[in-house]
């Protein structure tokens, strides 16, 4: 049984995808606009948004810094003056560096809070309300927040980026147990080690490496099936998964044999 309404039509649906100048953001855009979608594209590069937008007749770019909250509001205003409403909200913005314990710092710490949860709550605050309201009079509204599976369990050199997909995790399951019986869709994004500008910084292996338009698919599907968790690729998240319930000893040979560290 599906958890969320299902969206396997695009065709005029309006999508605002806020972090989609580069990777896995920019693949769910370029997806879908093939599709028929009215794609609004927001990040903090101006050039990379211009190329989508020439690129990709029809689409929108709206540059947006997610760490300011009144910008987000204000651009959340904009788009649903502009639209009227907004079927899918995507946040797939994030920061990572690389950071062990060894080298803690904490401006680097509080960065990764900054952008990758303080960002979340400053767009949740500036659609939820709308959202609710679309999905009072019948219509769809949908909110996605990419986490990834360094939120399930610590992982080599994510010191600073690992809790904050934590904190994505759990503040998308709250947000599915309010939300859900309102008819507003939840879903979270867990992807593994995916090709991007963020991971191309990791000198570890980086087991069941794929490509951003691979993710972009099975984000598609997940949404098409109704899924909550949209994880992948699953012969890597099964697996880390299950290793959740091991413990920390056994955990941390695995993974330490796996990258290499």
């Amino acid at each position: 049984m599906p958890l969320n309404p299902r969206i396997d039509d695009w065709q005029g649906r309006v999508a605002w995808l806020v972090g989609a100048s580069t990777g896995i953001g920019l693949a769910v855009a370029q997806a879908l606009h093939a599709r028929g979608a009215r794609v609004i594209v927001s990040a903090r590069s101006e050039p990379a948004l211009a190329a989508f937008v020439t690129a990709h007749p029809g689409a929108e770019a709206l540059v947006l810094d997610v760490a300011d909250r009144a910008l987000v509001q204000s651009a959340a205003d904009a788009l649903h003056a502009r639209h009227g409403r907004l079927d899918l909200v995507l946040f797939a913005a994030g920061i990572y560096q690389p950071l062990r314990a060894t080298e803690f710092d904490l401006d680097t710490m509080l960065q990764h809070q900054q952008v990758n949860v303080t960002g979340a709550l400053h767009l949740i605050a500036a659609v939820l309300p709308r959202l609710r309201a679309q999905a009072a009079a019948r219509q769809p509204a949908h909110l996605s927040l990419v986490a990834s599976v360094a939120g399930y369990r610590a992982l080599p050199k994510a010191l600073a980026y690992g809790p904050t997909k934590a904190a994505l995790i759990h503040l998308a399951q709250s947000l599915h147990l309010d939300l859900a019986p309102l008819g507003v869709g939840v879903s979270l994004v867990n992807p593994g080690f995916v090709r991007t500008p963020l991971t191309a910084g990791n000198d570890f292996r980086m087991p069941a490496l794929i490509e951003p338009e691979q993710a972009a698919q099975e984000m598609l599907a997940g949404w098409a099936r109704g899924d909550f968790e949209i994880h992948f690729p699953r012969r890597f998240t099964r697996l880390l998964k299950a290793m959740r319930w091991l413990p920390t000893g056994p955990y941390e040979a695995l993974v330490r044999r796996a990258t290499g560290l």
